[in-house]
């Protein structure tokens, strides 16, 4: 994906959002409205305290699995193809994209 076609993409969803923000925002207040009249300020407290832990649990495993795919995937993907370069008359842009499929595919059958 180019540089322009990554801005173009960011700037559609940002105003995607920005013309949906009262909807959301609507639906947020919607929400809180409900909890608090069903079960009370404590009851809101709660939730906000199960959607936080709920979000820093999604957070940590979109970082573990960005790292494991770095120490899995990435490096060595590199470092067989900077082998590749050394032993055989291929250029590294040639044996990176070969490399990283069969790291990729090791990552699949190791699980």
């Amino acid at each position: 994906m180019h540089h322009s076609e990554s801005t173009s993409l960011f700037a559609g969803i940002s105003d995607w959002i920005s013309l949906n923000a009262d909807a959301l925002s609507g639906s947020i207040f919607e929400q809180k409205h409900w909890i608090v009249e069903h079960f009370g300020s404590s009851g809101l407290i709660a939730a906000t305290i199960v959607a936080g832990v709920f979000a820093f649990f999604l957070l940590t495993q979109i970082v573990r699995l960005a790292i494991s795919a770095v120490k899995y995937l990435v490096i060595p993907a590199i470092v067989l193809a900077f082998l590749a370069t050394l032993l055989l008359p291929v250029s590294f842009n040639a044996a990176l994209p070969v490399t990283a499929v069969i790291c990729s595919v090791f990552l699949l059958f190791k699980g």
